[in-house]
Protein backbone atom coordinates (compact mmCIF):
# COMPACT_ATOMS: atom_id res chain seq x y z
CA UNK A 1 0.00 0.00 0.00
CA UNK A 2 1.47 3.22 -0.69
CA UNK A 3 2.04 6.08 1.67
CA UNK A 4 2.43 9.69 1.88
CA UNK A 5 5.85 11.46 2.28
CA UNK A 6 7.10 11.66 4.98
CA UNK A 7 7.45 15.17 6.53
CA UNK A 8 9.69 16.98 8.97
CA UNK A 9 8.81 19.37 11.58
CA UNK A 10 11.75 21.75 9.97
CA UNK A 11 9.78 25.37 8.72
CA UNK A 12 7.44 25.15 10.82
CA UNK A 13 5.66 28.83 12.06
CA UNK A 14 3.45 29.88 14.55
CA UNK A 15 1.51 32.90 13.39
CA UNK A 16 -1.60 34.90 14.60
CA UNK A 17 -4.36 37.00 13.10
CA UNK A 18 -7.32 38.65 14.48
CA UNK A 19 -10.80 38.64 13.09
CA UNK A 20 -12.04 41.60 11.36
CA UNK A 21 -15.48 40.66 11.55
CA UNK A 22 -16.77 38.44 14.71
CA UNK A 23 -16.90 34.63 14.59
CA UNK A 24 -14.94 34.66 10.65
CA UNK A 25 -11.61 32.98 11.03
CA UNK A 26 -9.23 35.35 9.28
CA UNK A 27 -7.64 34.06 6.00
CA UNK A 28 -5.11 37.06 5.85
CA UNK A 29 -2.68 39.34 7.75
CA UNK A 30 -1.66 36.16 9.71
CA UNK A 31 2.48 37.65 11.83
CA UNK A 32 4.30 35.02 13.01
CA UNK A 33 5.48 34.78 16.54
CA UNK A 34 9.41 34.20 16.04
CA UNK A 35 11.70 32.14 17.70
CA UNK A 36 9.27 28.75 18.47
CA UNK A 37 10.74 25.52 19.78
CA UNK A 38 7.63 23.82 20.53
CA UNK A 39 4.11 22.94 20.06
CA UNK A 40 1.73 21.79 22.11
CA UNK A 41 -0.06 18.45 21.84
CA UNK A 42 -3.74 18.99 19.87
CA UNK A 43 -4.41 15.60 19.58
CA UNK A 44 -6.81 14.80 22.49
CA UNK A 45 -8.54 12.06 22.44
CA UNK A 46 -12.14 12.45 23.56
CA UNK A 47 -14.16 11.57 26.57
CA UNK A 48 -15.97 8.58 26.90
CA UNK A 49 -19.32 8.41 28.52
CA UNK A 50 -20.55 5.89 29.92
CA UNK A 51 -24.16 4.45 28.62
CA UNK A 52 -23.84 0.57 30.14
CA UNK A 53 -27.16 -0.39 31.11
CA UNK A 54 -28.10 -2.14 34.57
CA UNK A 55 -28.64 -5.05 32.12
CA UNK A 56 -25.26 -5.36 30.95
CA UNK A 57 -23.32 -7.85 33.11
CA UNK A 58 -19.89 -8.15 31.77
CA UNK A 59 -18.46 -5.09 29.93
CA UNK A 60 -19.25 -0.83 30.45
CA UNK A 61 -20.39 0.65 26.94
CA UNK A 62 -19.37 3.65 25.72
CA UNK A 63 -19.95 6.56 23.34
CA UNK A 64 -17.43 9.29 22.45
CA UNK A 65 -17.54 12.97 24.23
CA UNK A 66 -15.77 15.82 23.66
CA UNK A 67 -12.04 16.37 23.20
CA UNK A 68 -10.49 18.47 26.00
CA UNK A 69 -7.58 20.53 24.95
CA UNK A 70 -7.15 20.53 29.38
CA UNK A 71 -6.94 24.19 29.20
CA UNK A 72 -3.98 26.78 28.88
CA UNK A 73 -1.33 25.21 26.52
CA UNK A 74 2.55 26.45 26.43
CA UNK A 75 4.37 27.19 23.18
CA UNK A 76 8.13 26.66 24.31
CA UNK A 77 10.10 29.75 22.84
CA UNK A 78 13.87 31.20 22.77
CA UNK A 79 13.42 33.93 25.62
CA UNK A 80 14.91 36.73 23.07
CA UNK A 81 14.32 40.33 23.44
CA UNK A 82 12.33 40.34 19.98
CA UNK A 83 9.96 37.37 20.88
CA UNK A 84 9.19 39.28 24.27
CA UNK A 85 8.69 42.23 22.33
CA UNK A 86 6.49 39.96 19.85
CA UNK A 87 4.49 38.40 22.48
CA UNK A 88 3.80 42.06 24.35
CA UNK A 89 2.39 43.20 21.07
CA UNK A 90 0.42 40.24 20.35
CA UNK A 91 -1.20 40.45 24.32
CA UNK A 92 -1.84 44.45 23.61
CA UNK A 93 -3.69 44.11 20.31
CA UNK A 94 -5.71 40.72 21.62
CA UNK A 95 -6.85 42.93 24.86
CA UNK A 96 -7.73 45.63 22.26
CA UNK A 97 -9.68 42.77 19.49
CA UNK A 98 -11.22 41.62 22.79
CA UNK A 99 -12.90 44.99 23.27
CA UNK A 100 -14.12 45.27 20.19
CA UNK A 101 -15.88 41.92 20.49
CA UNK A 102 -13.19 39.56 18.00
CA UNK A 103 -11.25 36.93 18.65
CA UNK A 104 -7.21 35.99 17.93
CA UNK A 105 -6.79 33.02 16.22
CA UNK A 106 -3.82 31.21 15.52
CA UNK A 107 -2.62 29.13 12.54
CA UNK A 108 0.27 26.90 12.67
CA UNK A 109 1.64 26.73 9.28
CA UNK A 110 3.34 23.39 7.91
CA UNK A 111 5.44 23.83 4.82
CA UNK A 112 4.93 20.68 3.27
CA UNK A 113 0.95 20.22 4.11
CA UNK A 114 -1.69 21.49 2.08
CA UNK A 115 -3.24 22.97 5.18
CA UNK A 116 -2.79 24.77 8.11
CA UNK A 117 -3.96 24.19 11.90
CA UNK A 118 -6.27 26.97 13.38
CA UNK A 119 -7.53 27.41 17.01
CA UNK A 120 -8.99 30.98 18.96
CA UNK A 121 -7.78 31.49 22.00
CA UNK A 122 -6.87 33.87 24.50
CA UNK A 123 -2.85 34.54 24.88
CA UNK A 124 -1.13 35.14 29.19
CA UNK A 125 1.57 37.65 29.61
CA UNK A 126 5.35 35.84 29.93
CA UNK A 127 7.05 34.80 33.02
CA UNK A 128 9.65 33.17 34.10
CA UNK A 129 10.90 29.99 32.98
CA UNK A 130 13.36 28.09 34.91
CA UNK A 131 16.57 28.10 33.51
CA UNK A 132 19.76 25.89 34.23
CA UNK A 133 23.57 25.92 33.52
CA UNK A 134 24.69 26.00 29.99
CA UNK A 135 21.46 25.62 28.04
CA UNK A 136 19.66 27.91 26.20
CA UNK A 137 17.51 30.52 28.39
CA UNK A 138 13.56 29.80 26.95
CA UNK A 139 10.35 30.30 28.19
CA UNK A 140 6.87 29.61 27.45
CA UNK A 141 3.88 31.88 25.63
CA UNK A 142 0.38 30.06 26.97
CA UNK A 143 -2.57 30.42 25.22
CA UNK A 144 -6.02 29.46 26.22
CA UNK A 145 -8.16 27.59 23.79
CA UNK A 146 -11.89 28.99 23.26
CA UNK A 147 -12.40 27.41 20.12
CA UNK A 148 -10.57 24.63 17.86
CA UNK A 149 -11.14 24.97 14.10
CA UNK A 150 -8.70 22.15 12.80
CA UNK A 151 -7.11 21.86 9.30
CA UNK A 152 -8.96 24.55 7.10
CA UNK A 153 -6.84 26.23 4.21
CA UNK A 154 -4.06 28.04 4.61
CA UNK A 155 -3.87 32.03 5.59
CA UNK A 156 -0.99 34.12 4.42
CA UNK A 157 1.80 35.64 6.61
CA UNK A 158 2.37 39.51 6.70
CA UNK A 159 5.80 39.21 5.01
Amino acid sequence: MASGIALSTAGITVNYAFETTAGTRPEVDYVEIPDIQSIPDFDPPPNNIDVTTLAELEWMQYIGGLKDTGGSISFGALNTNLFQEKWAEMVDDYETAKAAGLQMWIMILIPDLDKAFYFAGEPAGLGLAAAAVNAALTCNGNITPTRVAGYAAKGTVKP
